[in-house]
């Protein structure tokens, strides 16, 4: 299934919906009234689970990730203000970036063994899952 955006094709009253669809249809409200919130990649292997966020853009001091009970949290607030002596500028607007990202970890999950690193605008969590969670191959004989 795809998400598709509806236009309700409503007639027009004397104009008005088409002008006011025009002015929040404009890049400057659309950019803004829509959430940007990171990709991400979930992948569980045998040794645990890994999580990659992509985030370009930011620093790796950006990024606020806390554990509360079995919920790991990823935030980020940054507001960019670029100082000039040249005050001659005809638009400028602020940058701001904010998100906040929650994965609930399964119980297999090692709560205490949690990695994160941030390389080439790509946030890397390595979560090890606990020893009795681990897949154990073992050959079973047949009698």
């Amino acid at each position: 299934m795809s998400l598709i955006k509806f236009n309700g094709n409503k007639p027009a009253i004397n104009g008005f919906s088409d002008v006011f669809e025009s002015v929040f249809n404009d890049s400057f409200f659309s950019d803004r009234l829509i959430a940007r919130v990171p990709a991400v990649n979930v992948a569980e292997t045998a040794d645990g689970y890994h999580i990659e966020m992509a985030a370009p853009g930011l620093s790796k001091e950006d990024f606020h990730i806390q554990l509360d009970r079995k919920l790991l949290t990823i935030s980020v607030e940054k507001q960019q203000s670029e100082k000039s002596d040249r005050e001659s500028y005809s638009r400028r607007e602020f940058s701001y970036t904010s998100f906040v990202r929650s994965f609930a970890l399964p119980d297999s999950a090692d709560d205490s063994n949690i990695e994160a690193s941030y390389a080439n605008g790509i946030l890397d969590i390595r979560v090890a899952k606990k020893e009795e969670a681990k897949q154990m191959t073992r050959r079973i004989e047949i009698s």
